[in-house]
């Protein structure tokens, strides 16, 4: 198990990118001892990219931390545990402009990472954040804020989607033959619609993982300016 002191920092913006996935394809992509959660008959996944500012140990002043953009393909996932259910988010994959991320993930840190190159721009509530990586997984979402969820979206409303995504604070990342646990704690909970006028994922656009027709885009989600905590959770071994 990788142990890790508590890291603190700032969430300086996390956008979420939410698509819906027929069950049964989900349930190819998710390995054991994870299971899809579902809502309306439908897995739900998504992309995170999240800017990280001043992270450090806790207890060490800001000045010391690191800054890093990072992206993380995500499926909502649940698994038995001590007799209960629990619930997270199942990452295939994580990337970060970071090389202290790439280097350290999966040995010292939790979660591996591949190094990308990030584009970002953000100007008056609209948001521009792309980037390709070195094995050639690339991404690139526009959305300006909103006041209302996508209309379209399974959730119906953002109180709805609000509440399905803050129970995925537990992810879990493959790295070897087990599975890296990683905890997110934020101490307040704000969130926001973002109205999306483009997204490409070569990852979810991918036909031999997700057969046409499989997946769609549902809504989008904007965080900023939020206080957190990571810290690690016991590894999970594959079954």
């Amino acid at each position: 198990m990788i142990k890790i002191p508590s890291i603190t920092g700032i969430i300086d913006r996390r956008i979420l990118v939410n698509f819906t996935i027929d069950a049964d394809v989900a349930k190819t992509i998710v390995p054991a001892p994870f299971s899809p959660k579902l809502f309306d008959g439908k897995a739900i996944a998504g992309i995170c990219l999240i800017r990280l500012k001043n992270v450090r140990p806790k207890g060490l002043p800001s000045f010391v931390g690191i800054s890093s953009e990072n992206g993380a393909h995500r499926i909502a996932v649940e698994w038995e545990e001590d007799g209960q259910v629990k619930e997270g988010v199942y990452i295939p994959r994580r990337d970060s402009s970071s090389l202290f991320n790439t280097i350290t993930g999966g040995r010292i840190f939790p979660g591996k990472h591949h190094k990308a190159k990030f584009d970002v721009k953000e100007e008056n509530g609209s948001y521009h954040v792309a980037f390709v990586s070195s094995d050639g997984t690339s991404i690139s979402v526009d959305g300006k804020k909103a006041a209302l969820l996508n209309k379209d979206s399974i959730f119906k409303n953002l109180e709805t989607a609000s509440g399905f995504f803050r129970k995925g604070s537990a992810g879990y990342s493959p790295n070897g033959a087990k599975y890296d646990g990683l905890l997110l704690n934020t101490y307040k909970w704000e969130i926001t619609p973002l109205e999306v006028s483009n997204v490409k994922s070569s990852f979810f656009e991918n036909e031999s993982i997700f057969p046409k027709g499989s997946i769609k885009f549902d809504n989008a989600l904007l965080m900023t300016g939020i206080d957190h905590e990571w810290s690690s959770l016991p590894d999970k071994c594959c079954e």
